[in-house]
């Protein structure tokens, strides 16, 4: 009996070692400097371009008045800045079309680096556009910065998944939707009218892109290429060796090499597999069902809408104008508090009941939003009700369903899948994206307003339903690992 308690004793101080050595200082730094100049500069473009939307307007019309002689209409003008808004989203799908090819060629940590080509290009054109008199190059701006983020969704969760003990892969996993809510926090902020929230400073908002960029382009080159690529790709032992040795912060790497060999030997002749191919493997069907469905809603529930036209929301909800912005800035806060909250307690919880939870407490808040917009003309606090629900919205998002389809993607594949996963992915996330940021701004109309939030409402109900029949629990997960006809890898 005692001995058995001194060996408890020991396993839960190696444990407690363990956790320490896992959590190395190269780790940390590779984490937070890819998802800085990368995720961190998708959400910021969510964001950026709320506070300054009167102004860029008025630079429209300016503009057009200018070329032709007379005033844009209305239904142009919200045309003109709807294509603005969404087609940030049509890079992004290029991007993540493109990614596969890229990664194959440049591997993961060179392509987050050369990435940043187009996020400088994106910026210098965004920024000079109002000295140059063109909007049309804020728009080509939003195009490349979108293939820019394309890229970095893919490639950002395929490097963490590949350089993180599993252990703590949920968690820093996370790291990416983390990124994203400061990336969104850090564009309301400069937004305030009292930094770059003005008619003569907006373009800064823009220019502040190339600040993580050359962050990213200054640190990350000195840090380890993903072990796994240089192991199972590469074929290189000595070199996996020194990356597992660093990102894993110990000497004796010999237990993660072999993991990573018993993989490699279970997919000895698999080169790497084509979207067709994945489509075509039995195997996964299941797993691509799951990614693209919870893909698919991260974007349909309607979130980005919010990003994008947070200032005309919280307008329509009855909110003082002078105090809108201040306002906005809350749900940015509460956003990024929420993802931190679900990259603590990832590990502990699950995938499954974070989505299940996060998607099912959204139903009931967007439930209660539409009856508050509905009714908030009759009733004086019901706008202070629809604020409420909107914060709540966000936090229910970020607790699961804002960071664990990215973190599904990069488990439920082999190393030989991964890339055209992401493709699949990315393809169906940016295409859902481009359909909320253009259709937003007509569904909005007074008259259409309650009908947008009901069909929002009805797609936390199909994702709810469909997250309880599919997602694999943990025991089931063990289950399917075992078995050599399913080669896949899943989610706690």
């Amino acid at each position: 009996m005692e001995n058995k308690q001194q060996s408890n004793g020991m396993m839960k101080e190696n444990n407690g070692v363990k956790k320490k050595v896992n959590w190395s200082g190269s780790l940390i730094l590779a984490s937070l400097t890819g998802a800085f100049g990368s995720s961190f500069l998708y959400g910021y473009n969510l964001s950026v371009v709320n506070a300054p939307a009167g102004y860029i307007k008025k630079f429209y019309n300016e503009t057009w008045e200018r070329r032709y002689g007379f005033s844009v209409d209305e239904g142009t003008l919200t045309l003109l800045w709807s294509i603005t808004v969404s087609i940030f989203a049509i890079g992004g799908l290029v991007g993540a079309i493109i990614v596969t090819p890229i990664v194959k060629f440049f591997v993961r940590k060179c392509t987050l680096v050369l990435n940043n080509v187009f996020a400088v290009a994106a910026a210098l054109l965004m920024s000079l556009s109002l000295l140059a008199g063109s909007f049309e190059m804020l728009i080509l701006g939003r195009i490349i910065m979108g293939v820019d983020a394309g890229i970095s969704l893919s490639a950002l969760p395929m490097y963490l998944s590949e350089i993180s003990p599993k252990e703590i892969r949920g968690s820093l996993g996370q790291v990416t939707a983390i990124f994203i809510c400061i990336g969104v926090f850090t564009g309301q902020v400069l937004g305030l009218p009292e930094i770059f929230g003005q008619e003569s400073r907006w373009p800064f908002l823009f220019g502040a892109i190339i600040v993580p960029s050359l962050i990213q382009v200054v640190i990350l080159p000195f840090l380890p290429e993903s072990p796994r690529y240089l192991l199972l790709e590469k074929h290189d032992r000595s070199k996996a060796e020194k990356a597992f040795q660093r990102f894993l912060g110990k000497d004796d790497v010999s237990h993660e090499i072999e993991e990573v060999l018993a993989e490699s030997r279970v997919q000895r002749n698999t080169k790497l597999v084509s979207i067709v191919q994945l489509l075509r493997t039995r195997a996964v069907r299941w797993q691509i069902v799951t990614v693209v469905v919870t893909m698919g809603c991260y974007q349909l529930c309607g979130l980005n809408a919010i990003w994008y036209y947070t200032n005309n929301i919280f307008s329509e909800s009855g909110i003082n104008h002078e105090t809108i912005p201040y306002v906005t800035l809350s749900t940015g806060a509460v956003e990024t508090l929420a993802a931190v909250f679900s990259g603590l307690v990832i590990e502990r919880l699950g995938r499954r009941p974070l989505l299940i939870g996060g998607f099912g407490l959204m139903i009931v808040f967007f439930a209660v939003l539409t009856v508050s917009l509905t009714l908030q003309s009759s009733v004086h606090w019901l706008p202070y009700l629809s604020i409420f629900c909107i914060l709540a919205i966000i936090a229910s998002f970020c607790i699961g369903p804002g960071g664990i389809p990215f973190v599904l993607t990069g488990e439920f594949f082999q190393q030989s899948q991964r890339p055209a996963a992401f493709m699949i992915a990315g393809t169906v996330n940016w295409l859902s994206n481009f359909a909320v940021g253009l259709l937003f701004p007509f569904i909005q109309e007074p008259a259409l307003l309650s009908t947008g939030h009901r069909q929002c409402w009805k797609n936390q109900n199909f994702m709810h339903f469909y997250e309880l029949l599919s997602t694999p629990t943990s025991n089931e997960c063990q289950h399917l690992l075992c078995r050599s006809d399913l080669p896949v890898f899943c989610p706690a």
